[in-house]
C-alpha cells in the first residue's frame, strides 16, 4: 500500500482551524488505505444512516469514484478510525472496493470527537436528535462541562433580568457557546433552546430507539405522537420489525384511532349501567310502587335486548 502523498497542508473542514487553533496545522498525510485496516469510531455522532441515501452514494462512487478523502487517524496495531467519512466506508464496502482514499491525521480522542461532530453537523443530514444532541455535546466538550450545564447556561440566557449585571452572555462560558453556534451556523442560541431543545422531551422508548439508530426520525416522530405508551410501545416495534414505511404508520395510527373512537362510547355506555345498577340497589326506589312499575317495564326491555343477540 502506497503513500500518495504527505504534506503540510491541513485536512479542511470548515471551522476546524476556528475551534483549534493551531493544532489544525499539524502534519497531514495523503494515501489509500485498505478498508480491512479501517474501523468505525464508536463515538459516530450519527446513529441513523438511510438506506435510500446510502444506496444512491453507492451509485455516486460507482460512476464517479469517492471524491472526498475519508479523514481517519492512526490506532495501535496498525488500525485506524473513521474520524469522518464513514458512510462513503460503508459505500465502499458495499461496493467491495478494498481501499479508499484517507486522509491520516493525529487526533486525541477529544479532537477527534470534537471534528466528527463538525464535520456531521456541516453536512445537513443528521436527523434533528442527532443534531440536537451533537450540537449539545460539541459546546460540553469544548467548556469541559457536561451537556445539562450547557442546556442551563441556555436556558439562563434566555431570563437575562435574572442574572443582573453578571449576565450570562457576559461570560466566557458563553463566548465559547457563541462561537460554535456561529461556527456550525445553523441556528443561534436562542433558536436552538426554542425549537430543538424540546426535542430531547420526546417519549423515552422514542429517544432511545434514535439513538440507537433503528429508525428515521420522521417515521418515530410520527409513532411519538400515539399518546397511550402501551399502543406506541407495539407500533414501534412493529415498524422496526416490518420496516414499515411513513405511510404505513400512519394509516395505522389513523385505524387505532377509529378503533379507539368507536370503542370509547361502548366503554362510557357500560359504566354508566354499571353506575346506574349501584345507585338503583342502594336507592329508595323500592319503597315506591310507581318506580317498581317503571323498574319492572325497564327490566322487561333489557331481557329482551338480551334475547335477541
Amino acid at each position: 500500500m502506497s503513500v500518495r502523498k504527505r504534506t503540510n497542508q491541513p485536512y479542511q473542514i470548515k471551522g476546524v482551524d476556528a475551534l483549534f487553533g493551531e493544532t489544525a496545522q499539524a502534519e497531514t498525510e495523503y494515501r489509500h488505505l485498505a478498508t480491512a485496516d479501517m474501523v468505525p469510531s464508536e463515538q459516530q455522532p450519527r446513529r441513523y444512516f438511510d438506506p435510500e441515501k446510502l444506496n444512491q452514494l453507492v451509485e455516486s462512487i460507482k460512476q464517479h469514484g469517492i471524491l472526498e478523502p475519508l479523514l481517519v487517524r492512526p490506532l495501535k496495531h496498525g488500525k485506524y478510525e473513521i474520524v469522518a467519512g464513514e458512510r462513503r466506508y460503508r459505500a465502499a464496502t458495499m461496493l467491495g472496493l478494498t481501499e479508499v482514499p484517507v486522509v491520516v491525521r493525529n487526533f486525541n480522542d477529544q479532537e477527534a470527537l470534537q471534528v466528527a461532530l463538525i464535520e456531521n453537523l456541516q453536512r445537513e443530514d443528521l436527523n434533528p436528535i442527532e443534531e440536537t444532541e451533537g450540537i449539545l455535546e460539541l459546546v460540553a466538550l469544548r467548556l469541559q462541562k457536561d451537556v445539562e450545564h450547557v442546556i442551563t447556561l441556555l436556558t439562563q440566557a434566555a431570563h437575562p433580568e435574572r442574572n443582573s449585571v453578571d449576565n450570562v452572555i457576559h461570560k466566557e462560558e458563553w463566548q465559547v457557546l457563541q462561537k460554535i453556534f456561529d461556527t456550525v451556523g445553523r441556528f443561534t442560541p436562542e433558536s436552538f433552546r426554542t425549537n430543538r431543545l424540546p426535542l430531547l422531551n420526546l417519549p423515552t422508548d422514542i429517544l432511545n430507539t434514535l439513538r440507537e439508530g433503528k429508525i428515521a426520525y420522521t417515521k418515530a416522530r410520527a409513532i411519538a405522537r400515539v399518546k397511550d405508551e402501551a399502543q406506541r410501545h407495539e407500533l414501534l416495534t412493529t415498524a422496526i420489525q416490518e420496516d414499515l414505511s411513513l405511510v404505513q404508520i400512519k394509516e395505522r395510527i389513523v385505524t387505532s384511532a377509529k378503533i379507539d373512537s368507536a370503542e370509547a362510547p361502548i366503554a362510557s355506555l357500560k359504566t354508566r349501567f354499571e353506575s346506574a345498577y349501584k345507585r338503583v340497589k342502594k336507592s329508595k326506589v323500592w319503597d315506591s310502587p310507581k318506580k317498581q312499575k317503571a323498574l319492572e317495564k325497564l327490566l322487561e326491555t333489557l331481557e329482551q335486548l338480551v334475547e335477541q343477540d
